[in-house]
């Protein structure tokens, strides 16, 4: 007796075509990007395409020293004891080591999904990605990176020239531009972003008249309840303002500016209000891979408690019922895609963060009737990524599909890296980022407090005394590649006798001086409105630990914190005037 088939249950996504823009409704096929798939045909003598002949260009082949997947060493999946016992070790032993990779010319093989070569990569290509890449993308996203996607058929995805164009197509897609004195207040659109947030987004909506609309965070992220947070914003939302909000943008992972990770329970909670209110979510996570286990337990020792109960990267196997097939992909907290039971979210994904963000490659991961009206914008648009850059990430991690195509790919022996490689390298990326991660907090963490020492007398007897004043707070980091610093600026001498903001404009600028010089980037750089801008922004700084050299890591941030100690040495308005004046003349703040 054979056993009776299973049946897919899975609800198909929901119905999101109301909140396509009125441009995207229209949106048809490209009839020229159509008309391509007539010149795959075999010995078809094509005297119809508009395409200049690939004898021509330039290029004979495109040739780079790449390294090794193994280059750099990982850390641990899950939580160590003690947290600083992370190997110091940033190369592998054979970290020197790299190959030659070689996109050819042509290739031999004529399947268009395993073909890699300058013949096809440097010629006009479909709107979706070149093909070998994007078939193997689709393929990663949907098997390994969220393979319990709980929708019936799963998402489709559509290369991109990085997040910031993934954005502004979504964005094109689901909202409409609203102009003053021309639209009607009512149909004025909104978007809800975190209070802190990554501001090219927000300056790519404001010009189109989105409602900019700031949700409350703590240190997971933005919040479903509560004061401010999503539901109390989407329920008492002024209508005097324009349509109730349609659209979040986040980073959930290592969020920009605050580092802060959200856990699976507040991603199902803020879901649930989506649902509730007919709210798509715009998730940009280009940290996703760097989530830091040892935060937790760095926090937990440090402090006595961890930077969060539900966050909790390595803490458990999340990919369930499916695994991804791989420890590392398991340990990381899941997308918003694994709880998107409608097809709401739609998540942007980069190589930025873990090849270079020269390349200007992503992709966009959503339901499939959303892709195809993205795919329409791309066409007339973009067209398609840089096919320099398509062709040499494929060959990295594809490689080439016969001994004789001309080509090498990221390994020894010439081949790819393929998925085992590709893992291999983000893992080892974690690691490295994870190492300069625990660096700077561990020094914060020690330099946070200024220690004076001295003597008190009385009538009868003289003693010493030891006063600790708290200078900034931050929370370890539970992924990304920055450090939220909160200033405590209340301790400091002059608060009552100079504003905030001035205040905090003097430390900015003190840091700078050549006693210290240390750029951080001020908090008011993240305020999406005006009112956060006066009433919040000037009370915190980002650190980020990434971008200089890792021996710097350690000296740029104790120079950090002996600027502030300097700093709050300061008693007299006199000490701080002329670096006031400095900001205030090169308009940082």
């Amino acid at each position: 007796m054979s056993l009776p088939k299973l049946i897919d249950k899975k609800p198909l996504p929901v119905d999101i075509s109301h909140h396509y823009s009125r441009v995207t409704k229209n949106r048809d096929i490209s009839s020229v990007k159509e008309f391509y798939k007539y010149f795959t045909i075999p010995g078809i003598g094509n005297l119809a395409g508009g395409l200049p002949n690939n004898n021509y260009f330039p290029y004979d082949t495109l040739e780079a020293e790449v390294a090794l997947p193994q280059r750099f060493t990982p850390t641990p999946n899950a939580p160590v004891d003690p947290p600083t016992n992370l190997s110091k070790i940033t190369l592998s032993e054979k970290s020197i080591s790299s190959t030659r990779l070689v996109v050819p010319k042509a290739a031999s093989t004529t399947d268009i999904l395993r073909k890699i070569d300058l013949k096809s990569a440097l010629q006009y290509g479909t709107a979706q990605g070149y093909p070998p890449l994007y078939a193997f993308l689709r393929q990663f996203t949907r098997e390994n990176m969220h393979p319990n996607i709980p929708y019936a058929g799963g998402p489709e995805i559509i290369l991109t020239c990085g997040s910031t164009d993934g954005f502004s197509k979504a964005i094109e897609a689901l909202s409409n531009v609203w102009i003053g004195g021309r639209d009607m207040v009512r149909d004025k659109e909104g978007l809800l972003v975190e209070e802190f947030s990554y501001m090219n987004a927000v300056q790519t909506a404001r010009p189109r008249g989105l409602n900019i609309v700031p949700v409350v965070m703590d240190g997971e992220g933005m919040m479903a309840g509560g004061k401010g947070g999503l539901e109390d914003v989407l329920q008492n939302w002024d209508e005097s303002k324009g349509k109730r909000p349609h659209l979040i943008y986040t980073v959930t992972i290592g969020q920009n500016p605050t580092g802060a990770c959200l856990g699976i329970q507040r991603r199902k909670d803020i879901y649930a209000v989506c649902i509730k209110y007919d709210v798509l979510i715009i998730e940009d996570e280009p940290y996703w891979y760097l989530q830091y286990p040892s935060a937790n337990a760095s926090s937990l020792a440090a402090r006595g408690h961890p930077t969060s109960d539900d966050a909790q990267p390595g803490k458990q196997v999340y990919s369930v019922p499916r695994s991804s097939g791989f420890p590392f992909l398991d340990s990381l907290i899941p997308s918003y895609l694994s709880v998107d039971t409608e097809g709401r979210v739609v998540r942007l994904d980069t190589f930025s963060k873990t090849v270079a963000p020269g390349c200007r490659l992503g992709w966009i991961t959503a339901q499939p009737a959303l892709c195809e009206r993205i795919l329409r914008i791309t066409e007339t648009s973009t067209q398609q990524p840089s096919g320099f850059v398509q062709s040499m990430i494929a060959e990295l991690i594809i490689g080439p599909q016969a001994s004789d195509d001309g080509g090498r790919g990221g390994t020894k022996d010439g081949k790819g890296w393929q998925v085992t490689g590709w893992i291999r390298w983000l893992e080892g990326l974690r690691g490295n980022y994870e190492r300069r991660m625990q660096t700077m907090c561990s020094i914060l963490e020690e330099g946070k407090y200024l220690v004076k020492t001295g003597r008190r007398q009385s009538i009868s007897a003289e003693w010493s005394v030891v006063d600790r004043v708290q200078m900034f707070d931050f929370i370890w980091p539970l992924g990304g590649m920055f450090v939220w610093v909160k200033l405590n600026l209340q301790s400091h001498p002059l608060w009552k006798r100079a504003s905030h903001k001035k205040l905090s404009q003097a430390l900015w600028a003190h840091l700078t001086t050549d006693q210290y010089l240390v750029l951080v980037a001020p908090g008011l750089m993240f305020s999406p409105t005006e009112d956060i801008r006066d009433n919040k922004g000037w009370g915190y700084f980002r650190l980020s630990f990434a971008a200089v050299d890792e021996p710097d890591v350690e000296k740029m941030t104790k120079r950090f914190v002996e600027g502030f100690k300097n700093f709050w040495t300061k008693k007299s308005l006199k000490d701080i005037e002329e670096s006031i004046t400095i900001v205030d003349r090169d308009g940082y703040f």
